[in-house]
Order: C-alpha cells, then structure tokens, then sequence
C-alpha cells in the first residue's frame, strides 16, 4: 500500500501527453455518438469546439460536416486534452496516486468531474453555448475521459529511476 502524501516526483510528461490523447479520443467520439442519438447530429460537438476560437459564427449548421470546422476542433480539443493530460500527471505522479488501477481510475473520474463541472459551468462565462450540453451524457463522457486519461498515465508512465537509466544509455 502506497502513501498518498505529497513527494517530490515529476509525472512521466510523455506518458501525461499520451494519456491526454486517449482520453481525448474516447472523449470525442462518446460525445459525437450521443449528440448523434439525441437527434443534435454527430458533427455537433465539433462546431461547439471550433466555437472556443473562431466564434458562435461555427455553430451555425452544427449538424453539418465543415471540413474547416472539424480541423479546428480537432486542434483546439487535442490541445486542451494534452494540457489536461499533464495537469493529471502533476497530480498522480507527486501523490502517488498511480499505486493502482482502483486508485488512478478514481482520481481519473474524480478529475473528468472536475474538468465537467469547470466547462459546462465555469466557462460557459465566455462559452455560452456550453450550457446547452449540460447533462448526464456529457458527464459521463467527461467521467470516462478522465478514467481513460489516469488509467493510460498508469499503463505508460516510466518510473523516474527508469527515465534516467534509459537516458544514460
């Protein structure tokens, strides 16, 4: 049994970046497929995405494919998954809450809550359009993108005496 007090240990930065893209990807299409069986259309997520930098302008015909738009999401929603992969990893790795798959799954759904609560409440200040996808489905998305993220980080991490002996040779 692992302390969870707080040490100095850095996160696996690789393992953190990857961990963002799988949570990122399972992220996208749970909510791409339940905004297509709730009738939004599949493409929907995406026009709310590009939305955060080219504006409510992208949410026009949100069920619509717009090869523009889904680039834009895809780069905008990678970027925050890498970013939110990260500040996962600066909080497993110094708790050491990586001691297990219960753990890291716990601290992943509790982390997915958090990034739920912060855009569908928090940031619907500058991202209105946020609000209209508040709900169960949603949540559970985020739930799960955070499980996938912490269990990945798990899955890949290096321990730091490992990075440093693999950097030696």
């Amino acid at each position: 049994m692992q302390s969870h007090q707080m040490t100095h240990r850095l996160p696996d930065w690789r393992a953190a970046a990857m961990a963002g893209v799988a949570g990122g990807v399972v992220f996208l299409v749970l909510d791409m497929l339940a905004m297509s069986l709730m009738g939004a259309g599949m493409w929907a997520p995406t026009h709310m995405i590009a939305a955060i930098v080219m504006g409510p302008g992208a949410l026009a015909s949100p069920a619509s494919f717009s090869l523009g738009i889904v680039v834009t999401a895809l780069i905008v929603h990678f970027a925050l998954a890498v970013g939110l992969g990260m500040i996962l990893g600066l909080i497993m790795a110094p708790f050491h809450f990586d001691s297990s798959w219960g753990m890291a799954s716990v601290v992943g759904a509790v982390f997915g809550l958090a990034v739920y609560l912060v855009n569908f409440y928090g940031m619907t200040a500058f991202f209105p359009w946020f609000a209209e996808a508040r709900g169960w489905t949603t949540l559970f998305a985020h739930l799960v993108f955070g499980i996938v993220m912490a269990d990945t980080y798990l899955k890949m991490e290096v321990e730091e005496s490992d990075r440093g002996m693999s950097a030696m040779s």
